[in-house]
């Protein structure tokens, strides 16, 4: 039954991991040179196209190994074959599911690591911004293209394709399916749970000319908000102003509202503009800021592939349920 599994199921797993070893090549002979760097504004589209690199991944293990792992023989009819011949149904699905799932794994474990060790030198420096310039590894889009959590999300993926597989019988349309549902998953996952895994910290600071980074008003030249520089190196999830009652202030309080300049008016000259938002901190006015600091990316890191690792073992437990219903 193994190496049927494996006959069934190579090509794929080899078009995949070629791909794989040429991604790794080409970082392995880039990488050197971004050591001792202090700017990588020419590595713009690399880092871009790694990340993409880790979430088309599991995307492509959900459809094109999930779900014909187990749909195209449902369709074929071969898997009543299999089963005449002395395999049971459960030894079946363990077979492909446990070999789908190790192969998975370490393909999305291989990628995380080769692109880990390449950006290695951009989240260092990362880690010590404190402006918007670089986007650290805790931040949302760059968490899950490092360490283990693509491990978490590659195995979720086949679960995920097999089990829709399982369900729909219907190639094309499980593949439609297994997309939506995993783009759906880890973006909820992402906005919804990932901030909350772990309770955010807080911190409130005076309101500086030198540290406010961007200012926000609307069509009518209202300001509506004003941000100052983050922790270094942390995912912040608000950036409010507080009244000195300890409320949310937006819009900004009248006294700020001159500060932006009116239609037709010229650009305010260079710093007035931050030195004029600075009135909110002699009347009081604070900036509170709600994050997820650098330090805790291992911890969420564990605690997401953990909570991916459950999903697909209650994919597997569905898995193993509807096996018995398939006729």
């Amino acid at each position: 039954m193994t190496w049927l599994t494996w006959r069934q199921f190579r090509t794929p797993a080899l078009s995949v991991f070629a791909a794989l070893i040429v991604i790794c090549v080409v970082l392995a002979i880039t990488g050197p040179e971004l050591v001792g760097r202090t700017s990588f504004s020419d590595q713009d589209t690399m880092f871009g196209g790694t990340i993409l690199a880790l979430y088309v991944l599991p995307a492509v293990i959900g459809v094109f190994w999930g779900v014909p792992m187990i749909t195209r023989e449902l369709e074929t009819g071969t898997h009543s074959l299999v089963w005449n011949q002395t395999v049971t149904r459960k030894r079946w699905l363990t077979t492909k599911l446990g070999f789908g799932l190790l192969v998975a794994m370490a393909a999305g474990g291989l990628l995380s690591v080769a692109v880990s060790w390449w950006a290695s030198p951009i989240d260092a420096l990362a880690a010590q911004q404190t402006d918007r310039g670089m986007l650290s590894r805790i931040m949302p889009v760059v968490f899950g293209a490092r360490g283990i959590v693509p491990i978490g999300y590659a195995a979720f993926a086949l679960a995920l394709g097999v089990a829709v597989g399982m369900l729909l019988k219907r190639t094309v349309a499980a593949m439609a399916v297994t997309l939506v549902a995993l783009l759906a998953v880890l973006l909820v996952v992402t906005t919804f749970v990932r901030p909350y895994l772990l309770p955010p910290q807080t911190m409130t600071v005076p309101i500086v000319s030198k540290d406010i980074t961007n200012i926000t008003g609307d069509e009518t030249g209202t300001v509506q908000e004003i941000g100052v520089r983050n922790p270094a190196g942390a995912w912040v999830l608000a950036n409010e102003t507080i009244d000195p009652a300890g409320n949310v202030a937006s819009p900004l309080p009248d006294f700020v509202q001159n500060c932006l300049p009116r239609p037709g008016q010229g650009p305010p000259e260079r710093g007035s503009l931050e030195q004029c938002m600075a009135q909110l901190g002699a009347h009081g006015y604070q900036q509170r800021l709600t994050y997820q600091p650098g330090s805790r990316f291992w911890p969420l890191q564990w605690l997401e592939l953990a909570l991916y690792l459950a999903l697909t073992a209650l994919l597997t437990w569905f898995s193993f349920r509807r096996v018995r219903h398939l006729s």
